[in-house]
């Protein structure tokens, strides 16, 4: 596939952030709600679902493996399933553009269907391991030929019927979770996954609600085992995605940092296995208050009303790491205007995003004058104390749509402008993510 030419941009000083917004679905919903309603007999009906580069390209993989996919107007996704075992061979590479959660989790679903699939994605999806996945699937009776270092292109070639496994997640991962139990789906008997550390539960929140046999057992120690009965009958499911909180993550960072700002962000989805930076700015100082607390479609959601406020620096505990892995390089710029020394671990996972988190973040803090220090598994950040970060600097995003996003908000309270190269790669989970903001300083 072509990348796209370059888009460098800008961001100044702002005045404060004044206003009301929505923002995008939740990005683990939007992908899950249409690979089940793909996977179930009859139509579903899907609002609020994320329009981003990302889901597009589950979209996409689902329609070549034969569910029809259709947006109506209004922004309502109409979807008829083929039910669980219907999935058919896709005719070309299914293109997965810069998206780990659709690669993943569809090599999970094609792994225990009788079809063979070819995964494909760019430079930067083309980059990262998919090892972890590898494993349990290959253990399931998938056979997959991976480029060198377990990478894209690669290709899975599904056995039906798979062997029902019992798998224990060597790494705190949703992915690789979701990935097994996706392919436990049209697996006879009943798959396991045991979870020592809790991840994201978006996966089974919603194969329950889609009808699924799931049953989730703890053990005294915190031990998660999921068991998931397969060859199951998916129904059909009107579906309204929550407000992303990893997308309301920028806009809440950078309410506090600018001085006289006030927001509202609606509709924020606040399951718990996802909330960690809400309670981790909180505990820095953040006026973060939530209104309207209801629930939607078995996830809790909220408005939030975010004001600026003076951060101090803390100890992040290493244990919220899983609840908020993706918010990290928004904390970090939190944490480089904080009051005082922040320090973070734990944090290992963030060198095989969609770039090497903990390495771009340190240098690119740096470059804007805030004082890091990278460790292995996380960054020790001196804050400003409130003032101004010096800026006037060209930022390398490493086409990491949050590393883009980050920087952008750091801009908004620096001297000198921040130039982030390119800021194309937003699309992949944020496409309105600038006119909010410039909806927020008009």
């Amino acid at each position: 596939m072509n990348d796209p030419i370059a888009t460098p941009r800008a961001f100044s000083a702002s005045a404060p952030l004044k206003g009301r917004i929505a923002i995008p679905g939740d990005k683990s919903i939007s992908h899950r709600s249409l690979m089940l309603s793909a996977l179930a007999v009859g139509r579903s009906r899907v609002t609020g679902l994320l329009e981003g580069h990302d889901v597009l390209a589950t979209a996409a993989a689902m329609r070549a493996m034969g569910a029809q996919i259709e947006r109506r107007e209004g922004g309502e996704w109409v979807i008829d399933g083929v039910g669980v075992g219907g999935l058919l061979q896709p005719r070309e590479a299914l293109d997965m553009g810069n998206s780990g959660t659709s690669t993943r989790l569809l090599m999970g679903l094609v792994a225990s269907h009788p079809i063979t699939a070819t995964f494909v994605g760019d430079a930067s999806l083309s980059g990262r391991p998919m090892g972890r996945v590898i494993d349990p699937l290959s253990a399931m009776g998938a056979d997959i030929s991976a480029s060198p270092g377990g990478r894209l292109p690669l290709m899975v070639r599904g056995l039906a019927p798979a062997i029902p496994l019992s798998y224990r997640l060597p790494m705190a991962s949703a992915q690789v979770k979701s990935a097994v139990l996706l392919a436990g789906l049209n697996t006879p008997g009943i798959t396991e996954v045991i979870e020592p550390v809790p991840t994201r539960d978006h996966s089974e929140r919603m194969l329950r609600g889609f009808g699924a046999d799931l049953t989730v057992d703890t053990d005294s120690d915190g031990t998660r085992h999921i068991h998931i009965r397969g060859e199951a009958e998916l129904k059909p499911q009107v579906i309204d995605v929550p407000g992303d909180p990893s997308s309301a993550a920028f806009f809440i960072v950078a309410a506090l940092i600018v001085p006289g700002s006030e927001v509202t962000i609606a509709n924020v989805g606040l399951n718990p296995t996802r909330a960690g930076l809400v309670a981790v700015l909180r505990a820095m100082g953040g006026d973060i208050e939530e209104l309207d607390r209801r629930d939607v479609g078995g996830e809790p959601v909220a408005d939030l009303r975010v004001r600026h406020s003076a951060l101090k620096g803390i100890d992040v505990d290493p244990a919220v790491a899983p609840s908020m892995i993706d918010e990290f390089p928004i904390l970090f710029v939190a944490a480089a205007l904080a009051d005082g020394q922040t320090t973070t671990a734990g944090l290992d996972e963030l060198r095989v995003k969609e770039s090497d988190r903990l390495a771009v973040m340190a240098a690119g803090l740096r470059a804007i004058g805030a004082r890091v220090e990278e460790r292995e598994d996380g960054l020790i950040i001196d804050g400003s104390g409130g003032d101004t970060l010096p800026g006037g600097a060209t930022i390398a995003g490493h086409l990491d749509h949050r590393i883009c996003m980050s920087f952008a908000v750091a801009g908004l309270a620096s001297k000198a402008p921040v130039t982030v190269d390119d800021i194309a790669p937003v699309a992949t989970s944020f496409p309105n993510f600038e006119a909010l903001l410039a909806e927020l300083q008009a």
